[in-house]
């Protein structure tokens, strides 16, 4: 079993900014990918940003240009930093990891959530 621990969400001004730390523990053979979702009340779950082992990133178009992703191997680490943010980020965030385990399977965790809003 694979553990994440997120953190960082908060309220925050518009054109503000927060970093989200999501760390993973547990039964890691190696981890394929993570990143981070976020869904809003009444919408579905939609991708925010991913890196993979090799270090690719796709975005949400939405937030090209305001949001990085960037990982921490050594720690088993994920963070988003967000800058500019709008009230339209509003939304819980969710940390997704990818990994290999020592069977050879893949597996997927989801952490939690960690809430992000943006408002005067």
């Amino acid at each position: 079993q694979v553990q994440l621990v997120e953190s960082g969400g908060d309220l925050v001004q518009p054109g503000g900014s927060l970093r989200l730390s999501c760390a993973a523990s547990g039964s890691i053979f190696s981890i394929l990918a993570m990143g981070w979702y976020r869904q809003a009340p009444g919408n579905q779950r939609e991708l925010v940003a991913r890196v993979t082992s090799s270090g690719i990133t796709n975005y949400a178009d939405s937030v090209k240009g305001r949001f990085t992703i960037s990982r921490d191997n050594a720690k088993n680490t994920v963070y988003l930093q967000m800058n500019s943010l709008k009230p339209e980020d509003t939304a819980v965030y969710l940390c997704n990891v990818v990994i290999r385990t020592a069977r050879g399977t893949v597996d997927t965790s989801w952490g939690q959530g960690t809430q992000v809003t943006v408002s005067s």
